[in-house]
């Protein structure tokens, strides 16, 4: 191993990539190496992709120039999931020293045995297929919020996606395992554990031993730990959202009212093009059932805006039916091919400016849905999490619905816990909390 000196990480993507790059990190510190930021000097960096949009091979493109930009003789590396699904097209980068696959991403000191930059470009990324190990990981940056992978990988097959081919099929860490690391998450002074994975509520496979249970189970004993923490789950499918687990969350000691459901198509004919494995009846008969149980809760919607064959009738579809729903928030995707999907070979392809009028229009709702929202959690008493996030005289933290608040900072600190009774919005669309109880 090359004798150790800084390192610096740039992740693009998700919540899971950001869990990876965490873990990697720690690797880095117990070999003796000293983290630095992307910003700084760095003998090495290491850039952790995405590769859901075009876009985000754009991003690794230009996060391999400003590392170059700030030391020229630095070795690169890149890995996540654009390296699994275009390494050849990564190592034709000017700069780019290693590109390391999914299978060995954590296996990335094994390769540091050489002085990278000084020789050709490395690539080692092994069949998707024959990936079937599980690797725990989680963010540790810091003590606010960490992002705990619980499943990786994904067995569904959406026209538009690249996931499974970057990732492999779906595979779980135990629960045992799991609840351990939660547990040590929150001694670390952690307080508030998001659930990551690719496609959670298909938590449980495992590939090296019996099945782990499923995802009900999974955080059914999670919420049995006794010390005082918040779990948020990142995303769940509207087919895998069950009565139950809607039931146990809104129930629970440990979970917030909040579920984030993917949708991506409001319009049935689309849905099917998609191979999304659920019709719009089902998603709204969902989102009913969270709001009779919970009215509070908060609803996260991802939608899809130019998907190939989506006329403006199916678009017109998909507008209505979330303008009609009572969600919280869209995060809305401008579609773009990629190469080695179906969808990318399918005919009457919408133009580019089309599908960015119909995303503006999109993200139009989104502020409108989430301003709705907020006002009528006006005079509801919450809990806040602060954060350490200054806006003028006051520090901005998430409620357990997750609702963005403004709370003085003179009365309170970052991660700590404060009651307030949320009194008004503000244009930027934070609410304000006045604190009325403060807990540790």
């Amino acid at each position: 191993m090359a004798t150790p000196g800084t390192v610096a990480f740039h992740t693009l993507g998700c919540k899971l990539n950001f869990a990876e790059s965490s873990s990697i990190a720690q690797q880095f510190l117990k070999a003796g190496y000293q983290e630095v930021a992307f910003e700084e000097s760095s003998d090495l960096y290491i850039i952790n992709t995405c590769s859901v949009t075009d876009q985000a091979d754009k991003k690794c493109r230009k996060a391999v120039r400003q590392a170059k930009q700030k030391n020229a003789d630095a070795s690169i590396v890149v890995i996540g999931c654009y390296a699994q699904l275009k390494p050849d097209e990564i190592a034709s980068i000017p700069g780019v020293s290693l590109v390391l696959g999914a299978a060995e991403k954590f296996n990335i000191l094994n390769h540091l045995d050489r002085p990278l930059h000084q020789l050709p470009t490395s690539i080692y990324a092994q069949p998707i297929k024959s990936l079937h190990e599980f690797v725990p990981s989680f963010s540790i940056e810091d003590r606010t919020r960490s992002f705990l992978k619980v499943q990786d990988g994904c067995d569904y097959k959406c026209s538009f996606c690249t996931i499974p081919q970057a990732r492999g099929p779906s595979r779980s860490g135990s629960v045992a395992s799991l609840v351990t690391a939660a547990q040590t998450l929150v001694e670390k002074g952690v307080q508030e554990i998001v659930l990551t994975g690719v496609n959670i509520g298909d938590y449980g496979k495992s590939y090296s031993g019996p099945s782990h249970g499923n995802f009900l189970q999974l955080i059914q004993q999670l919420d049995k730990i006794s010390d005082p923490v918040r779990f948020r789950i990142s995303s769940i499918e509207p087919n895998l959202c069950s009565d139950e687990i809607i039931d146990f969350v809104f129930s629970s000691n440990h979970f917030m009212p909040h579920f984030h459901m993917p949708l991506q198509s409001g319009d049935d004919q689309i849905l099917a093009k998609m191979q999304r494995r659920y019709k719009t009846a089902l998603y709204a008969e969902r989102v009913k059932r969270i709001k009779q149980v919970y009215p509070a809760s908060c609803i996260g919607v991802d939608v899809i805006a130019g998907f190939p064959g989506e006329t403006e009738l199916h678009f017109d579809n998909t507008y209505n039916f979330l303008h009609d729903l009572d969600i919280s928030y869209l995060h809305v995707f401008t579609y773009s091919e990629r190469n080695n999907t179906l969808a990318a070979t399918f005919e009457h392809s919408v133009a580019f400016p089309e599908r960015k009028e119909r995303s503006d229009r999109l993200r139009m709702l989104s502020e409108k849905k989430k301003r709705a929202f907020y006002e009528q959690q006006i005079g509801r008493q919450e809990k806040v999490l602060v954060e350490n996030d200054v806006r003028e005289d006051f520090l901005l933290g998430w409620t357990s619905n997750y609702i963005r608040t403004a709370v003085p900072a003179s009365m309170t600190r970052p991660n700590e816990t404060v009651c307030v009774a949320l009194k008004s919005i503000t244009p930027e669309l934070y609410a304000v909390g006045e604190p009325i109880l403060v807990t540790a």
